[in-house]
């Protein structure tokens, strides 16, 4: 992380290149999920009181205009800011790179993007909970109340009531760009919707017409007339990992476990197909949204090897949504997990967070065993049992 800080806000000379300084702001929510498994509060306390990383990225995007330059980058910026109201981005510079956003409008120039501001607040609900941690409560408040605002602003310019779907909205006149994309589950996971605003959301992402169906959260609703129902060619129809990470993880915030573990299994089924039936046998860039098959990008298959991204199904969505184990916390010594009985035989070892390390086991039928190098907390299904230095068992 400190290899994309130092360039970019301390203008470091470094052989590595930033491909593009606007994608998507993610910083603080990384640090926030590193926090979390690591507990290391030097790492705050350097992150945000003496570098201020993260609130000068923050600062920084809120301000950015098109065409900035930057040394450590072979690409001009492409993010503009528009008043407070939100930001223009393109689909390269968003990550996106050919989504149909802004169609109706006249192109990306036209729009505010709905996940950049989403993110934005994403990224000032991370900070306040670090410096929480921290017990800067003052700064805290701060950042809050920083969220608060973008809070207020999405859900105002953004959320369109007629559809019940959070959209793009055109810069002219403030109206809604009716291009359904998966960027709009970017507000749940900034948890900026109201509980019957995400509930809304679940119904567009279950419905085998838009979202849902066998494979799961394409890039484009399947009802949007650039949905290109054979490969998904890239972002217009595509199934991405870190897409469906960000909306499996966005519907968890209000409870929607179950439909987040059926997604997760539904992707990972695909990849796992696709690994066994494809030559070369590899893990793919992105996936058609009808098949057991790498997506196309302008008519050639996608790129293989890419555990960059595409990883997060057999690695984090198994651990988290397949196998169940939702949270821990190095802080509060405590891991959750969402144990399915009906699945027999299964578990983690060695799952290490803080200074722990821990085998979980559940034999299939009624005992859980565990053993662990220090004494934590761990809560399944809201249950919670008391895991002591050494082994112990739990009859649930």
């Amino acid at each position: 992380m400190d290899n994309l800080y130092k360039p970019v806000h301390e203008k470091a000379v470094t052989p590595l290149k930033v491909h593009l300084v606007d994608n998507p702001p993610l910083f603080a929510w990384v640090e926030k999920e590193y926090f979390d498994f690591t507990g290391d509060k030097n790492r705050l306390d350097d992150l945000l009181n003496k570098k201020q990383y993260l609130q000068k990225h923050f600062n920084w995007f809120a301000q950015a205009k098109s065409g900035e330059r930057f040394a450590c980058s072979p690409q001009n910026i492409h993010l503009n800011s528009i008043g407070d109201d939100g930001f223009t981005w393109t689909g390269g510079a968003s990550g996106m790179d050919n989504t149909p956003r802004g169609r109706d409008a006249g192109g990306y120039r036209n729009v505010l993007w709905v996940d950049a501001i989403s993110q934005q607040a994403l990224s000032a609900r991370c900070i306040a909970d670090m410096e929480q941690a921290l017990g800067n409560a003052d700064e805290a408040k701060k950042w809050n109340i920083e969220y608060e605002a973008l809070k207020n602003k999405i859900n105002h310019f953004y959320w369109d009531k007629k559809e019940g779907f959070y959209y793009d909205v055109a810069i002219s006149d403030k109206q809604p760009c009716r291009v359904k994309t998966i960027a709009s589950y970017w507000p749940l996971l900034a948890q900026v919707a109201s509980r019957e605003q995400a509930q809304s959301m679940v119904r567009h992402l279950m419905n085998p017409e838009e979202f849902g169906g066998s494979y799961p959260t394409p890039s484009v609703a399947r009802s949007d007339k650039d949905y290109h129902h054979q490969t998904g060619d890239y972002w217009r129809g595509g199934i991405w990992l870190p897409t469906t990470y960000m909306t499996i993880k966005a519907i968890e915030k209000y409870g929607y476990h179950e439909e987040a573990d059926a997604i997760a299994e539904k992707v990972i089924s695909q990849q796992l197909a696709a690994y066994r039936n494809i030559e070369p046998h590899t893990i793919w860039e992105c996936y058609s949204p009808s098949g057991n098959a790498p997506s196309t990008e302008h008519g050639r298959r996608v790129r293989p090897e890419f555990c960059g991204w595409s990883a997060l199904g057999p690695i984090s969505l198994f651990i988290e949504n397949v196998l169940g184990f939702k949270e821990v916390s190095a802080a509060r010594k405590e891991v959750r997990w969402r144990l399915k009985k009906n699945k027999g035989r299964h578990g983690i070892k060695n799952l290490r967070f803080g200074g722990i390390a821990t085998d979980i086991v559940f034999d299939g039928k009624g005992t859980v065993s565990v053993r662990s190098n220090a004494s934590y907390s761990l809560i399944i299904n809201d249950s919670n049992y008391s895991v002591k230095k050494g082994d112990t068992e739990i009859q649930l």
